[in-house]
């Protein structure tokens, strides 16, 4: 007879051991996912932070001008280290990457979340969208500043090939902008692992500058930094303009989060970053405490003669995975801020293509212009201090509506974080004549542009919502015109949100026809990255074979109109998805003469703008085949 309570100690025993067995071999499977993430981001959140090493320690000790002493110079690295504590590890790694909007992170995530999401606040949109255009100003700099440094590092193995440092930095930047219509996913999975290789490899320099002089260590000590800046008076506060250029990388940390998530983010930057840029920083100032010379770079100095040239290649191929990082950061934002905009006003047609080629030509004007990363430097990092301090009173804030924090606890945390950013961003302000212009000029452009598309899409919706048609005189008029209804099944598209929207009277009234089943189908952006499938659609029938349709999609995605209509079937909605044609008007937009009329440079703009945006019928996934277009003009 067998023993029950033996047998059941054994089940229990079976039991526990599958169960550690699965938890451990669901742990291995966790820790293996997130450190092939971590991998992903090297790639592309932390391209344009880890190359700053290029450029960084080289523009700051030339701000203080002379030869630097010991003191200078474990000042400095001192403010470079606890920079990147306070702002990166501290304010976007451990508080801001804690608030999200489902996901996602960045000043325009963080802008909808406050703005949009909660509670309609103008000011606050304004805000992020500024913040977003000072991004692009920064962002034409990124590229010209990275690869000029990068390959600046010829003139020290090969002196005579200095003039030609300028051409094939404009070459390179060429061909990288001139790759980005055929995309770049292939590339995109060796990122990872050649970011990991670059950060080992400064890493390993850093660790070889440190042993010539283990001293620098004590620069880990703030009160070093500190006492820089308060003996080194107005001098000595300037710098912060190039010490700031070490975080310029940050706030891609908080954006790319919806891409990888933030445990992937976080432990790049803990394990593999961080560790990398301090060893760095600490060996070129390890040099300079040596008596290196300052007049060229001082990463170079910290690589062998034999080993100079492949550092020269790693570091060029470094900077380029850093711009392309700029490059793909600007086409998500020019999404988001495009629909940031006209959520529910209008329709997606966006400037990807004429954003990667604006781009280039401004990066590759300011190569030209500037000719040496030195130039560029001035122009460098005063939008992006700006965006920052622009995040800081967000996150005050979200401190207080989403974590519901007190006003002082809040007040503490991330005034602290706008106090660093206010010193930084004064510190930058005073480089505007020396070039800091540049991205200002930028940002403004952007911005304007921002506005004028937003006034625009604004006045068409009005004057489109003027021109609906209320259900039951439509569905009247066409039986006393006897209007024939053909078979299948029409499909308008339409920013209206009630009634009979105006593309489907003019179609009756040009084409004296209409389908046998109609859809009007209204689609709007939310304030969400992503909008869960159950909510994606609703139908209602408002006729007989007559359906409005209301479609909803986050922020983050690209509307696909075929596919939703095929849970068109289980909402009630019978229709033949083989026989479908879709209708979306295309307005020209012309200058109106009363007192709701946009002021007529406005208007001139928007009717450029709209006319070279982004095709609807691409932008919806339409097919090409199936859709008719119905030209119509609305005055502004």
């Amino acid at each position: 007879m067998p023993n029950p309570g033996r047998s059941a100690s054994r089940i229990v025993g079976i039991g526990l051991l599958s169960d550690a067995t699965g938890n451990a071999v669901a742990r291995s499977s966790h820790v293996a996912g997130l450190s092939a993430l971590s991998l992903s981001a090297l790639g592309v959140v932390f391209g344009d932070i880890g190359t700053s090493p290029l450029y960084t320690l080289k523009t700051v000790l030339n701000l203080g001008g002379g030869t630097p002493d010991a003191a200078v110079t474990l000042g400095v690295l001192s403010l470079v280290i606890w920079t990147l504590i306070v702002v990166t590890t501290i304010k976007y790694v451990n508080v801001a990457m804690r608030i999200d909007n489902d996901g996602e992170g960045g000043i325009l995530a963080l802008m909808a979340l406050l703005g949009i999401k909660r509670r309609h606040r103008p000011t606050i949109i304004a805000v992020g969208l500024f913040g977003a255009a000072l991004i692009y100003g920064d962002g034409a700099i990124t590229p010209a500043i990275s690869v000029l440094s990068a390959l600046e590092g010829l003139e020290i193995v090969l002196p005579a090939f200095a003039p030609y440092v300028l051409p094939l930095s404009v070459l390179i930047l060429v061909a990288l902008f001139a790759l980005q219509p055929q995309g770049t996913a292939r590339i995109g999975r060796a990122f990872g692992p050649i970011m990991a290789l670059w950060f080992a490899a400064i890493a390993l320099l850093g660790l070889w500058g440190i042993a010539r002089h283990p001293t620098v260590l004590i620069a880990i000590d703030p009160r070093h930094g500190l006492s820089y800046l308060l003996s080194g008076g107005a001098k000595g506060f300037l710098v912060l303009g190039g010490v700031f250029l070490c975080v310029t990388g940050a706030e891609a940390l908080y954006a790319d989060m919806g891409h990888f998530g933030a445990g992937p983010i976080k432990l790049a930057w803990s394990a593999v970053v961080f560790p990398s840029l301090v060893l760095n920083y600490a060996g070129q100032a390890a040099l300079v405490l040596e008596g290196a010379p300052i007049s060229d770079n001082i990463f170079y100095r910290l690589c062998p003669s034999f080993l100079l040239l492949p550092l020269i290649a790693l570091a060029t191929i470094a900077t380029i995975i850093a711009s392309q990082s700029i490059i793909t950061g600007a086409f998500s934002m020019t999404r988001q801020v495009h629909i940031t905009q006209t959520s529910a006003e209008g329709y997606g047609q966006i400037y990807v293509g004429t954003v990667n080629w604006l781009l280039m030509l401004v990066t590759v004007g300011l190569t030209v212009g500037f000719g040496k990363s030195d130039n560029l430097a001035a122009a460098y990092g005063i939008a992006v201090s700006a965006t920052m301090l622009m995040t800081s009173a967000l996150l005050f804030m979200a401190m207080r509506e989403i974590w519901g924090w007190s006003p002082i606890a809040a007040g503490a945390v991330a005034g602290t974080f706008f106090l660093v950013d206010a010193a930084f961003f004064a510190a930058n302000i005073t480089k505007v004549a020396e070039g800091g212009y540049v991205p200002l000029v930028l940002a403004a452009l952007v911005y304007g542009v921002m506005l004028i598309w937003h006034l625009g899409a604004t006045a068409v919706a009005a004057r489109l919502q003027e021109a609906v048609m209320p259900v039951e005189a439509f569905m009247a008029r066409i039986r006393e015109g006897r209007i024939p209804r053909v078979p299948g099944t029409a499909v308008f598209l339409t920013r209206t949100q009630r009634d009979v929207p105006p593309v489907m009277v003019w179609h009756v009234k040009h084409n004296r026809a209409l389908h046998e089943r109609l859809i009007v189908l209204t689609v709007t952006t939310q304030s969400v990255p992503w909008v869960r499938e159950p909510e994606r659609v609703t139908f209602e029938e408002i006729a007989p074979r007559f359906w409005r349709a209301a479609a909803r999609y986050g922020f983050m995605e690209r509307p696909d109109i075929p596919a939703l209509l095929q849970q068109a079937q289980g909402l009630g909605c019978a229709i033949d998805l083989a026989d479908i044609t879709y209708y979306v008007g295309h307005e020209t937009v012309v200058p109106d003469e009363d007192d709701k009329a946009l002021p007529r440079v406005a208007e001139a703009l928007f009717a450029f703008m709209q006319r070279n945006s982004a095709h609807l019928t691409e932008y919806f996934r339409l097919p090409m085949d199936a859709v008719v277009e119905i030209g119509r003009q609305v005055s502004v």
